[in-house]
């Protein structure tokens, strides 16, 4: 289960808003499945359909929240036009081990946000506490 604070869940609706038509796309960092962080990044591949974030910029989270003591705890991005469930690329691309994957749909009247885990090509469902 993650825990997600409201205005991070937010946060992340008014990225991908702001973004669209591209898919936005950032992490989330924290400790014990608890999301503290948020760190927008920006999709290189400037896609509708998929995201690559610069791995410097990347690297430069990790070690940011390295010093705060907090791990990524999860890699997020957006669906502009289809559900918040994750595409066959998504899942071919979900190598990060130990991560949440959580992905914020505007497709319908409301915007959607759902995590999962993927491990090995399996997609499992996690539920997001919201606080």
């Amino acid at each position: 289960m993650l825990t997600i604070p409201q205005s991070i869940i937010e946060a992340l609706i008014d990225h991908a808003r702001n973004d669209f038509p591209l898919e936005a796309c950032g992490i989330l960092g924290g400790i014990c499945s608890v999301v503290s962080e948020h760190y927008p990044m920006v999709n290189t591949d400037q896609s509708n359909v998929h995201f690559m974030m610069e791995p410097k910029e990347q690297f430069a989270v990790v070690k940011n929240l390295r010093g705060k003591g907090l791990s990524m705890l999860a890699i997020y991005h957006s669906h502009p036009e289809t559900p918040a469930r994750p595409s066959a690329e998504d899942i071919r691309l979900a190598l990060t081990p130990d991560v949440s994957y959580v992905i914020v749909s505007l497709a319908g009247e409301q915007p959607d946000v759902k995590s999962y885990r993927i491990t090995a090509g399996v997609v499992t469902p996690e539920p997001i506490t919201f606080n």
